[in-house]
């Protein structure tokens, strides 16, 4: 069975959230709707479609996403019942209909060889009124390889169109990291578990972009910055060789600059990016290195 949780703080476009639950080909889920302590209470709203979804609506008594978003994802997955398969749906983002019966339809094939499973997605920008073409994926493809694309701008990743695996959930969890900035991807590195994500092209999540949400917002990009400078942190200390050895240079070209970015290099950082790019070594890359090196501490 699967479960479809709902961190619910934003009241703007929730109604078209649950709109597109009631319209699914395929009612075998079950939605569980966790509010973070909203100001914007939405009872009303889920009066109107209480007799369309079968839900479970839980108002928790503080504002934890203001302090821990990840962890407030976690309080709300833990009022799900004994579903083995995990959607997080921002209350903002919506389905294509035929989301839940293509999930079923395909099962068979990905259950036990996948703990990531994900649809096809289109980004909904509010600010520019705009819907974009569909981001497509190969229907299998190792974690790596997926982030890999997406830092390249090859194509978009996040929390909505993913269906995921609750016993591997349970094993991992999300890391807490400033915004939950990353700690999706994050996640399908580690619930992935050397496993591949599977995708369903068939079926699309529609992702919004707004003023209120947390891509959209601008006031954020301190924190955004800090968390992806600590994600890539534990990224490359973790889950190095995990990447091909072209993606381990681009992932150290990568952590250095966004080091550069938040603060001063330490010492102990760069003989930490010095001993990975020699276990990766290329000669052009390695002296490109040693060269931005000597430039930056002489400035």
């Amino acid at each position: 069975m699967l479960a479809i949780v709902i961190p619910y703080y934003k009241i703007k476009f929730f109604e078209a959230t649950l709109q597109s639950l009631s319209i699914q080909t395929d009612k075998r889920f079950n939605v569980y709707i966790g509010d973070d302590s909203s100001p914007d209470n939405p009872i009303n709203v889920l009066k109107k479609w209480n007799k369309e979804i079968d839900f479970k609506y839980h108002r928790f008594d503080d504002n934890l996403g203001k302090i821990s978003l990840s962890k407030h994802w976690d309080r709300c997955i833990s009022l799900t019942n004994d579903e083995n398969w995990l959607m997080v749906l921002g209350d903002d983002d919506f389905l294509s209909n035929n989301a839940v019966e293509s999930f079923y339809e395909v099962l068979s094939e990905f259950n036990e060889k996948a703990n990531v499973v994900r649809f096809a997605s289109k980004m909904v920008n509010e600010k520019l009124g705009t819907v974009s073409k569909s981001f497509e994926h190969p229907k299998w493809e190792k974690s790596t390889d997926s982030y890999f694309r997406k830092i390249n701008n090859l194509t978009r990743s996040s929390l909505s169109e993913h269906i995921f695996s609750k016993e591997i959930y349970l094993k991992y969890k999300f890391r807490n990291y400033a915004l939950a900035w990353h700690s999706d991807d994050m996640a399908w590195i580690d619930f992935c578990n050397e496993k591949p994500i599977y995708t369903i092209n068939k079926s699309k999540v529609f992702v919004r972009f707004s003023d209120v949400s947390i891509s959209g917002k601008e006031d954020n990009e301190s924190l955004k910055s800090e968390a992806s400078l600590q994600f890539m942190k534990d990224l490359i200390l973790e889950n190095f060789f995990m990447f091909d050895k072209n993606q381990r240079l681009n992932l150290l070209m990568r952590y250095e600059v966004e080091l550069k970015k938040n603060r001063k290099i330490s010492l102990k950082e760069y003989s930490f990016l010095t001993k990975l790019y020699l276990n990766s070594f290329n000669l052009l890359h390695f002296f490109k290195f040693i060269r931005r090196t000597f430039i930056y501490i002489l400035k």
